[in-house]
């Protein structure tokens, strides 16, 4: 199959471009070369910005288009009018969804509206926007389309850190602070998992739309510590503990769930049902995750080879002991008035 990728080197792109060549397929990349460039030398990689036109693809022609970046509709649009391909599949976000207060959303729930006034960069428009790429592409190909919404993606690779922090934490041993209790539920996918279904689907000509994550109930933060602990090479779990905070504590003292505490939405009830997303439609088609503590050995064994750089998502630290100490002594205060 000749299929042509929109990004292709970063993270999910770079995972779907690796299994693309292994299924033996004629790869064409266009990027602008910014991102690992040189990653894939036997490839052609064609440059360009999308936001400027797909010229440089004229008078070509591919089997499949799989856009792995478009941000704003007017991308898709632009790439939809000017690419010639007879499948086009758009990877999209769970983040479309306009009301996470609901438990098990579906596909066929309601999408977020844009806010006119809203500025493009914001967090808050993010949704929107990706609810509006999906519909430039169902009114571009309607009967050629596939959407694909991810929830987490994480694994080798990741440029956010949003699963990252936590292998390389309880690697570092001694005293883990943590959000709620182990039973607070998370959603995730490997990004390998997610990049050779997607291929699949491209393969069979699949079309619709798909929230593609792991299944509602099925994972909990706490076996996201035991998966950690199993993946520390040679080392056991006896010098971890994990201590958990409730949310009042940690808000308190400016401590942000998801970016700072990764994983957790906190308890707001308008986001109640963000880790439980009705995944089975792409479970029926064919979706599958490999085990837990096979992703968090993969994700520490890339995180730990590669040049240490300041981590995205979690606290530092210092910031850590500052927190635990906090708590300790406010428990222990409670104790001694307790016993008084």
């Amino acid at each position: 199959m000749k299929l042509l990728i929109l990004g292709g080197t970063v993270f999910l792109g770079r995972h779907l471009t690796e299994i693309a060549l292994a299924h033996g397929h004629e790869l064409t990349l266009f990027n602008r070369g910014r991102s690992n460039p040189g990653l894939f030398p036997g490839i052609e990689t064609i440059h360009g910005d999308r936001d400027e036109g797909f010229a440089a693809l004229a008078g070509r022609a591919w089997d499949a288009v799989i856009d792995v970046a478009a941000y704003v509709p007017a991308q898709v649009e632009l790439a939809a009018s000017q690419i010639t391909a007879g499948h086009y599949t758009l990877i999209s976000t769970i983040s479309v969804f306009a009301d996470f207060s609901r438990q098990g959303l579906s596909e066929s729930d309601e999408v977020a509206v844009l806010d006119p006034s809203a500025e493009p960069e914001a967090a808050s428009a993010y949704g929107p926007l990706k609810a509006l790429c999906e519909q430039a592409i169902r009114q571009a190909r309607p009967e050629h389309s596939l959407i694909i919404r991810p929830g987490l993606i994480v694994g080798p690779f990741d440029p956010t850190d949003r699963f990252t922090y936590w292998p390389l934490r309880v690697a570092r041993g001694g005293e883990v602070l943590a959000p709620e209790g182990g039973h607070v539920p998370v959603q995730l996918v490997d990004a390998r998992d997610l990049a050779e279904w997607t291929l699949r689907m491209v393969e069979e000509r699949a079309t619709g739309t798909y929230n593609a994550t792991s299944p509602a109930g099925a994972l909990t933060l706490g076996d996201v510590f035991k998966a950690c602990i199993t993946a520390r090479p040679g080392v056991s779990g006896a010098d971890v503990s994990v201590t958990y905070v409730p949310e009042a504590f940690l808000r308190e003292r400016g401590v942000s769930p998801w970016a700072q505490m990764p994983l957790w939405v906190g308890g707001d009830p308008s986001m109640a049902g963000f880790a439980g997303i009705n995944v089975e439609k792409a479970v029926g088609a064919g979706l599958t995750f490999r085990p837990l503590a096979a992703t968090a050995a993969d994700t520490l064994a890339w995180a730990q080879a590669k040049t240490p750089t300041e981590l995205r998502a979690g606290i530092t630290p210092e910031h850590e002991a500052q927190l635990l100490c906090a708590w300790h002594t406010l428990t222990s205060a409670h104790h001694v008035q307790g016993d008084n």
